[in-house]
């Protein structure tokens, strides 16, 4: 039997069960791109895909709609790969658990893919319902929104003839998305010399934390697990004798880490002065991040004696100095638009192999010259000691549309079917809409989605009920298109 058998919209539910069961992490889209190819040609719906694994699904004006103009209705196929520490879930092979709890879609140990798993299930149950009332429909299905929008970026949109688009990729009913900042990723990475050593073994945790969107969850000073990491380190380095060894944290640079782990090799002297300090940093943490992330936690496992390897002194040195000086976070506030970060960057991934240490940012700004001075930053910060910098995944800002008749007629419907009017706003998150809008001249663009929560966590879940209403909502929408 369906986990999700029996939600409305039926059809919905249905497709995101289905897309749920095939992994598809950003750059891993292969095989959700075919299914979506295979959901076409079995219905005798004109599809292309290009190299990138985009996907554009095209269905025709339903009779007495041909005159209207087309609409694109667009989403991205990837998710973002975050689990619980005690998760097993290898994502290259498997799907996601799903689990109904309420009104909750939810994963077991992992994070959902609603986001933007549920944009793809509307565009299928649109596409595969002969019921539905609509101009032409072009369904564009992205690759690698999550890492860089790098699907968007490549996209040929010379192909696509709408000059209206519904991006369904927003966190919120009710509210119309209609500008978000641009954002680049940044990879710092430092060059590391190691040694073999024997000594008592022992494993740094900072955990507990919240986790979230590195883009609308910025401005909740919520702990960067990374960062809390890197400060505790150079403390314990002020006051004790250690070697460090293996430090991890994070799986993407739009996700806020909740996890970081390190260990370190001290002498067995000295494990009581190391138990202490822990349990001074935790109180700390607690104290500073009573409000925002009351669930943070330091915690010491000790390994016993062990054979491993750790840093040498001058890359310990260097590492430690490059983890604790890093800028993260909110870094500007706009001035013109009230509660609207301008312009911020999360520590999304921490990691270490023989060479080098790896640290990689994403970075995002309303302003191009804010996004590249901190590109700057960072990069004049690991230069100095001694490594190098990539900037990657450039994507821009999708600038405010004056004049707007989709938006103009989206805010009508939505307060003659619910009675109240919706929240237009600019966000802080990037959207593919910026890309979108470059290449197609006079792109009418508005992005909705469901009630979301906690994105890109273990504790993402997607709303069952606001999943009916929004699905209704464009409907109605592509209903009210009509012919001049």
């Amino acid at each position: 039997m369906r986990k999700l058998e029996g939600l409305r919209p039926e059809k919905v539910f249905r497709y995101f069960e289905d897309i749920s069961a095939i992994p598809r992490g950003s750059g891993k889209e292969e095989a959700v791109s075919q299914y979506c190819l295979d959901f076409a040609r079995e219905r005798g719906l004109a599809a292309w895909r290009d190299e990138h694994n985009n996907v554009v699904i095209t269905k025709p004006a339903v009779k007495g709609y041909e005159a209207v103009p087309g609409m694109i209705l667009q989403g991205h196929l990837d998710m973002v790969w975050e689990k619980d520490e005690d998760c097993e879930k290898d994502f290259e092979k498997e799907g996601i658990d799903l689990v109904v709890d309420g009104d909750f879609v939810r994963a077991e140990g992992t994070t959902l893919g609603g986001d933007d798993g549920i944009a793809v299930a509307m565009m299928l149950a649109i596409l595969d319902d002969e019921n539905i009332v609509h101009p032409r429909l072009e369904c564009v299905f992205t690759t690698e929104e999550e890492t860089g929008l790098y699907g968007a970026e490549a996209l040929d949109c010379s192909r696509l003839t709408g000059r209206r688009m519904i991006n369904i990729d927003s966190r919120r009913e009710g509210v119309f998305t209609v500008s978000c900042a641009g954002g680049v990723g940044c990879g710092c990475m430092l060059p590391l010399t190691w040694e073999e050593i024997e000594e008592n073994s022992c494993t740094l945790w900072v955990e507990g934390l919240k986790g979230g969107h590195s883009g609308s969850d910025i401005h909740r000073e919520l702990g960067n697990s990374n960062m809390l990491m890197g400060r505790l380190l150079y403390r314990l380095a002020e006051r004790l004798d250690f070697r460090l060894g293996e430090t991890a944290g994070g799986m993407a640079d739009n996700a806020i880490p909740h996890s970081t782990h390190a260990v370190i090799y001290v002498p067995e002297a000295e494990e009581e002065k190391l138990a202490g300090l822990i349990q001074e940093m935790d109180a700390i943490y607690k104290k500073e991040y009573a409000a925002s992330d009351p669930g943070v936690a330091v915690r010491l496992e000790r390994n016993g004696r062990r054979k491993g390897r750790a840093l040498d002194r001058e890359s310990a040195r260097r590492f430690l100095l490059l983890l604790h000086s890093v800028p993260n976070g909110v870094i500007r506030n706009s001035m013109d638009i009230k509660g609207l970060v301008q312009t911020s960057l999360n520590l999304g991934i921490l990691r270490m192999d023989e060479k080098e240490a790896l640290l990689v940012f994403g970075i995002r700004s309303s302003l191009d010259s804010e996004k590249e001075e901190l590109g700057e930053r960072l990069r004049h910060l690991t230069e100095f000691l001694g490594g190098s910098c990539v900037l990657e995944g450039d994507y821009p800002g999708w600038e405010y549309l004056q004049d707007s008749s989709l938006r103009e007629a989206m805010v009508s419907i939505y307060e003659r079917m619910y009675g109240k009017r919706p929240t237009v706003l600019s966000i802080h998150a990037g959207l593919e809409c910026g890309f979108f809008s470059g290449k197609i001249k006079g792109l009418d663009c508005v992005s909705i989605g469901p009630d979301q929560y906690d994105l890109h966590t273990p504790r993402e879940r997607l709303s069952i009920s606001s999943t009916e209403r929004v699905y209704k909502f464009i409907l109605e929408v592509l209903k009210e298109q009509k012919p001049a």
